[in-house]
């Protein structure tokens, strides 16, 4: 194999450099595996044979999409390295667990996180394990067949020194490498060589005191016996199983067995030949990499791997069988780690583990770690309904009890999901999907609960996850639209303005209103692309109105601002750009803000609306009256319309009004009004309570009573009417 050199002087080279920081790795591993591994090179020599191997792993580390299969490439070039020793396997993934990371966690373009740099380094262990396992069963496979080779040409040579010469037969029966037996077809035990005694214990007696057919064994595979049954009747040449022993101090011996039929020159079954490879340390090495492969190494519990091989199980169709799934996410670990540590992270983990397994100890139950702070409790059996409930509350009484840790006492909390339900009806990957989702609802209702599964909240989650997924693209592919609704001036009935409301026409589920993807908008951060496309469109439309009604002078347009967009550094300079390239004067421009946005803002949040509000854009405080808001607030707020919520006024829909929501109301518009500030009222439905809120002196209104949100050619229509 060839080794790249780096240049002396280059940067990578310096033995802080990454180049450098890699070869310190490689050092470690080498001398971690040298010892036990078969190979001609010196130390030196065999650090430099591992080097393209450590560049690799730091590589996989490192992707960007990342993909653990060069770890398992990496593993097969142990092997193909001769470090086959089961201690070099152990010690590879000792080196890889503790300095992968410390020497190669910087070396990537993107610096990781230490939590995704660890998930990673553990997936690498486990791709690394599995790399090398499966070559080693290759090379053993190849070995065997060899073995398998020398058998039949055992058998050969055997045939033919019993039937020439004894010395012939005792020179391949004395020196080979695999235990070799020789029985009469009665299972009487007639030659056995030495590496077969020593197999057994080393005691010649042990083995000859007991005829072929005694040596059963617990684990024997069903058809062993009746392949040998086949064999002494003359009905099968050969067969080859795998089968244990007991050794005569009780310990068990693991063989790969082949047995052949000897016939006499005549043809006619005479005695059996048996070859027994010991293969026992090889078996406890696949228990072992099995072990660990479907373990958590920080816990011991069962891993993501082994509870879906238990979970499948657990929902294959058997008549009268259910399961029942707890998902367990502890609240608040992050806080935890930030402020304590790692190491004190793991430690709780483990504490949690271990009350965890004490809650799961009936039949059918069983307890697991997904990653990080997620558990998950499986049971299973005829009367899950009452059990998985009982089993949550176990779950969460045991996590009660504060968990000391360097002299602190942290309390544990926990939310989880259940999920409950005959088997056979449901895939994994859709019982944990539900369970995740339910577990986030118990969260969301304060944590330290478990919810129970349901179907619509279930349906409700993955449509508000698909169309978080889509909005991205539905901007680019023009889904969205808006609507305008009028705006009413109570003194003579004119149309004021309008507000824009946008709209999405999804492809699959119609046309969405803005309160079931503006969240999404804002949690996804696209809310900004989103609010300049409506104030563009908004302002583009309320100047095409300007040109079409000039004699009363032009319309207000309302646009919403959401709090994002109020943080948003490019806010000023992005409304200034909008208005200057429409032509349309900033005065016929109106800016929504709910109340419940600036409750408590700082004079940093202010300064772009007061710069909007000095440049002649009416800012206006909407959905008055729900956000607890001191009204005294209001002097140093840069609005110049309150836009009065119609919970206020929903008692003034018929005559006569309810006399408490009228006061409410007049005290607002008189506190405004002292304020000069205008009043525009939301919700309006009917004629009485328009007259109403006419009489105490709001300014504008909108609502059904005048327009329910539309087309921007209704606005026309709306303007025609009033000059008639």
């Amino acid at each position: 194999m060839s080794i790249p050199s780096q240049p002396s002087g280059a940067p990578d080279a310096e033995p802080d450099g990454p180049e450098g920081r890699l070869r310190r790795f490689a050092t470690i591993w080498s001398r971690a595996i040298f010892p036990s591994t078969a190979t001609s090179l010196t130390r030196p020599e065999f650090e430099e044979h591992l080097l393209p191997l450590a560049r690799e792993l730091s590589d996989t580390l490192h992707r960007r999409v990342f993909d653990a299969a060069p770890a398992h490439r990496v593993g097969a070039g142990l092997v193909a390295a001769h470090c086959t020793d089961p201690d070099a396997l152990s010690s590879t993934l000792g080196v890889v667990d503790s300095y992968l990371v410390l020497y190669c966690g910087g070396n990537g373009p993107v610096e990781l996180s230490t939590e995704d740099s660890r998930a990673r380094c553990a997936r690498i262990q486990h791709a690394l394990a599995g790399g090398f396992t499966q070559a080693l069963r290759e090379r053993t496979l190849a070995e065997q067949e060899a073995i398998a080779r020398s058998a039949l040409t055992a058998r050969s040579h055997a045939e033919q020194a019993l039937h020439a010469t004894e010395a012939r037969f005792r020179a391949v029966f004395k020196d080979a490498a695999v235990g070799i037996g020789i029985a009469d077809l009665d299972g009487n035990i007639l030659e056995i060589n030495d590496t077969l005694t020593r197999m057994f214990g080393g005691l010649e007696n042990h083995v000859r005191s007991h005829k072929v057919n005694e040596w059963v064994h617990p684990e024997d595979s069903p058809h062993v016996w009746k392949y040998y049954e086949e064999l002494v009747r003359g009905e099968r040449e050969h067969y080859s199983v795998e089968k244990p022993y007991y050794r005569n101090d009780g310990t068990v011996l693991w063989t790969n067995l082949t047995v052949s039929l000897l016939r006499d020159p005549e043809g006619r079954p005479e005695y059996q030949l048996a070859l027994l490879e010991d293969t026992t340390e090889r078996r406890l090495l696949n228990l072992r990499l099995r072990y660990e492969a479907t373990h958590d190494a920080l816990t011991g519990l069962p891993n993501r791997t082994l509870f879906f091989e238990r979970l499948e199980k657990a929902l294959a169709p058997r008549e009268g069988m259910r399961f029942g799934l707890c998902y367990l996410d502890l609240d608040g670990f992050k806080a935890i780690n930030d402020s304590l540590g790692h190491a004190a992270g793991d430690r709780l983990l483990v504490e949690v583990a271990d009350r965890l397994q004490s809650c799961a100890t009936a039949p059918g139950e069983m307890v697991a770690r997904l990653g990080g702070d997620e558990f998950v409790a499986l049971t299973t059996g005829p009367r899950t309904e009452d059990e998985v409930h009982e089993l949550a509350g176990r779950i969460l009484l045991a996590l009660a009890t504060p968990v000391r840790l360097d002299g602190r006492e942290l309390t544990v909390r926990g939310s989880i999901g259940v999920v409950e339900g005959p088997s056979g009806e449901r895939t994994p990957a859709e019982v944990l999907r539900s369970a995740d989702i339910t577990m986030y609802r118990a969260k969301a209702a304060g944590g330290n609960r478990f919810a129970l599964a349901d179907a619509e909240a279930d349906a409700r989650a993955i449509t508000r996850h698909g169309l978080t997924t889509a909005l991205p693209t539905a901007l680019d592919r023009g889904e969205f639209f808006i609507e305008y609704q009028p705006l009413v001036h109570l003194g003579d009935g004119s149309v004021h303005g309008a507000e824009a409301l946008v709209r999405w026409c999804h492809p699959q589920h119609g046309v969405l209103g803005p309160d079931r993807f503006i969240p999404l908008a804002e949690h996804t951060g696209l809310i900004v692309p989103l609010g300049r496309w409506v104030l563009e469109e908004s302002v583009r439309q309320a100047n095409f109105w300007k040109e079409r009604h000039t004699d009363g002078g032009p319309l207000r347009i309302n646009v919403n601002l959401s709090p994002t967009q109020l943080h948003h550094p490019s806010l000023v300079a992005e409304t200034v750009d909008v208005l200057e390239r429409s032509g349309l004067e900033p005065g016929a421009l109106c800016l929504e803000v709910t109340e419940s946005a600036l409750i408590g803002a700082d004079d940093d949040l202010l300064k772009p609306l007061r710069q909007l509000a000095e440049m002649g854009v009416d800012i206006a405080l909407d959905d008055f009256g729900t956000g607890y808001s001191n009204l005294a607030n209001l002097r140093r707020l840069p609005v110049s319309v309150l836009k009065l919520d119609r919970s206020f006024t929903q008692g003034m829909q018929h005559h006569p009004a309810d006399p408490v929501d009228l006061k409410i109301v007049e005290g607002i518009v008189s506190l405004a009004h002292s304020l000069d500030l205008a009043v525009t009222v939301e919700g309006v439905e009917t004629g009485a309570q328009a007259e109403q809120l006419r009489q105490i002196g709001c300014d504008t209104a909108q609502g059904w009573y005048y327009a329910r949100p539309g087309a921007p050619d209704r606005i026309h229509s709306l303007l025609l009417a009033d000059a008639v």
